[in-house]
């Protein structure tokens, strides 16, 4: 009743108004299951590929190869196996494509068909997708509990042009007593935020995932006035709201050099960790996401150090969601926490 019939891939469009790869999973006992592959605006070296045709179709950005892959090869490869065995499913995937970042099939191809097999799965058994994701990992379901929203409300790097060089100013409700309060919470930061922005003349749109385009003239604006909106929204910053950082400072890293596009300066690592350092003292942040490049493992220590019993340090496209990447960095204490992604391991 479990076993895979068919399993169907096709272009959708993400979020971002990109084609992407859809999966669709049909078990024998006519359960289905649905999933797209997410990817992301800034990338890591090491993560699974996201696999586009090129050429002048879609500005490259076409994925009929990955969508073919998932239609004949994988579909091929997982017909009659169970789709409750998602190691057994995962590790076919992965034997089959051969590459440690999926080039064969495509990172997109082989996330949303282990996704879509995820969905089936929990589908067959009539129970939520997180209780049967709960029950392979062995830690049980009792008792369930929602993670604590990180949500954006600037936009930088990547996100917006690159207007400012920051990717992301973040909140987290950290005092609030349930997700919908969370939720709730942020909503009136955001709106907060928004009405200073439009006062100040510093609001230029809004960004590909939803944020604020910001039009500061320093990284540090934004600090300011992420503050300033939390307090006018009511609420206490740093007791019960934090501030969280996606730096992902790959994105500005040249010749060795950290380069403030927006203030026309360049900092060495050093530097940039003094500053993050300087801005943790004076905000209430409590978590920083790449906050040196993805190659700068000394770096990620030596920040670690300073700030890594106060501060998550986060590693995105330091680590990629890699086992081995996130055991070397744990044994030297290169950051403290890892962002898990899908779509950087494939599976």
């Amino acid at each position: 009743m479990s076993s895979i019939e068919r399993v169907i891939g096709r272009q959708v469009w993400d979020s971002r108004g990109r084609p992407t790869v859809e999966a669709e999973v049909h078990l024998a006992g006519g359960a289905t299951g649905r999933a797209i592959a997410p990817s992301g605006a800034s990338t890591g070296s090491a993560e699974a590929l996201d696999l586009r045709d090129g050429g002048k179709r879609l500005k490259g950005f076409g994925v009929n190869q990955a969508v073919a892959n998932v239609n004949q090869p994988i579909q091929a490869l997982l017909k009659g196996m169970n789709a409750l065995d998602q190691q057994a499913i995962d590790q076919a995937l992965i034997a089959a494509d051969g590459t440690p970042q999926k080039t064969h099939f495509g990172g997109n191809a082989c996330v949303a068909v282990s996704s879509a097999v995820a969905w089936a799965a929990a589908a067959a058994q009539g129970i939520p997708l997180w209780q049967h994701l709960a029950a392979l990992s062995g830690h049980g379901v009792n008792p369930p509990a929602l993670p604590v929203p990180m949500i954006q409300i600037f936009g930088g790097g990547a996100h917006a042009g690159g207007r400012i060089d920051i990717q992301d100013f973040l909140v987290i409700c950290r005092g609030a007593d349930s997700f919908a309060q969370a939720v709730e919470w942020t909503a009136e930061i955001y709106l907060a935020a928004q009405a200073i922005m439009k006062a100040k003349g510093k609001l230029a749109g809004v960004c590909d995932e939803g944020g604020l385009w910001p039009d500061f003239e320093r990284n540090e604006d934004g600090l300011e006035l992420l503050t300033q909106a939390i307090e006018q929204a009511g609420l206490k910053a740093g007791t019960e709201v934090g501030i969280a950082l996606d730096v992902a400072a790959s994105e500005f890293l040249q010749d060795g050099k950290y380069h403030f596009r927006c203030e026309n300066r360049s900092l060495s690592a050093q530097e940039l960790i003094a500053l993050q350092i300087e801005w943790c003292q004076r905000y209430p942040i409590i978590s920083l996401e790449d906050p040196l490049a993805e190659t700068d493992r000394e770096g990620f220590i030596a920040i670690t150090e300073a700030l890594g019993n106060r501060v998550q340090i986060v590693g995105d496209d330091f680590l990629t969601t890699n086992a081995a990447r996130v055991r070397a960095a744990a044994e030297v204490g290169a950051g403290n926490a890892v962002l898990l992604k899908s779509n950087q391991c494939g599976t």
